[in-house]
């Protein structure tokens, strides 16, 4: 895949509120763009994005502003759970942005959950990784706290850098 917006482009920081968002940061011993291609290719997703021992059964990528986000999880008893949204913002290797609140082609989902904010910057030989799962009020972000965000998406991260590493 090219690079869909030039590297001269100033990317400019999302800040968090910390009412309404939750965020993982760590370095990670993983380059940007092999962090980049662990979150792109719906086949590298698959093998890390949901916490063990749910898995990730299907997922469709379309990496573009409008495209399509769409996840299918797997519970260890087989139950299914599909979720889907499109993306916002795509900054190759550097940020990718995506929401439930919009389906493919920014049309309204009539639901929301949460907007996700992927942040790469080069550290060393690694990557600052920072993800921001944001709320539209404190009462959804707690309910996300309360689910185990950070145990969550820091075992998915522990997957990513086994697997990319």
């Amino acid at each position: 895949m090219s690079d869909p917006t030039p590297a001269s482009l100033p990317v400019f920081p999302i800040e968090a509120d910390p009412r309404l968002d939750l965020v993982l940061e760590r370095v990670v011993p993983v380059s940007p763009e092999r962090v980049w291609a662990a979150w792109t290719q719906p086949e590298l997703l698959v093998q890390w994005f949901t916490p063990a021992p749910w898995s990730t059964a299907h997922a469709e990528l379309d990496v573009r502003p409008g495209g399509r986000f769409h996840t299918v999880m797997k519970s260890p008893e087989g139950d299914l759970m599909p979720s889907t949204g499109c993306f916002l913002e795509v900054i190759a290797h550097r940020r990718l942005v995506w929401t439930d609140a919009l389906l493919p082609g920014f049309r309204p989902s009539g639901s929301a959950f949460m907007t996700g904010v992927l942040e790469l910057t080069p550290e060393g030989s690694g990557t600052r990784y920072r993800a921001t799962a944001r709320h539209a009020d404190p009462e959804t972000a707690d309910k996300h706290a309360e689910m185990g965000f950070l145990h969550g998406w820091g075992a998915a991260l522990d997957q990513l850098v086994a697997l990319m590493g």
